[in-house]
């Protein structure tokens, strides 16, 4: 048994498919895992990856920047401002990102902007398969 998942951002629909998990983190819950029959949701993503597995395994990890999870009947929805699948992600910028973080953030350890680039960095380099 499957259902459809849609990622959409602003300028569209990012991600369509059909899946029979999808694993995703939300803010301040950890991480949760939505099948074919699950109650209906809604929560608060974090920056983190989103696993849409497929029948047969297959899996589809994205990068997530934050968002919102909804689940509804045969439909899980994932609405975020930034997304990115593997094959989107800018590894070098991704590292150069992280490096000007880090700077950022052994000038000021409080810098909130440094620490989200940071979080961003990382899950794009985890995703891409290339961690620092």
């Amino acid at each position: 048994m499957t259902f459809q998942v849609e990622l959409v951002s602003p300028e569209g629909i990012a991600y369509s498919g059909e899946a029979e998990m999808v694993i995703a983190r939300t803010v301040g819950g950890g991480d949760i895992a939505f099948q074919p029959g699950h109650v209906p949701f809604v929560g608060v993503l974090a920056v983190w990856s989103v696993d849409v597995v497929h029948p047969g395994g297959d899996r589809d990890t994205i990068a997530v920047h934050q968002g919102f999870v909804q689940v509804v009947g045969t439909k899980v929805t994932i609405l975020s401002d930034v997304s990115e699948a593997v094959g989107e992600i800018d590894v070098e910028r991704a590292r150069a990102a992280r490096t000007a973080a880090e700077v950022a953030l052994a000038a000021d350890k409080d810098d909130a902007d440094a620490a989200g680039a940071m979080a961003r960095a990382d899950l794009r380099l985890k995703v891409a398969g290339s961690e620092a």
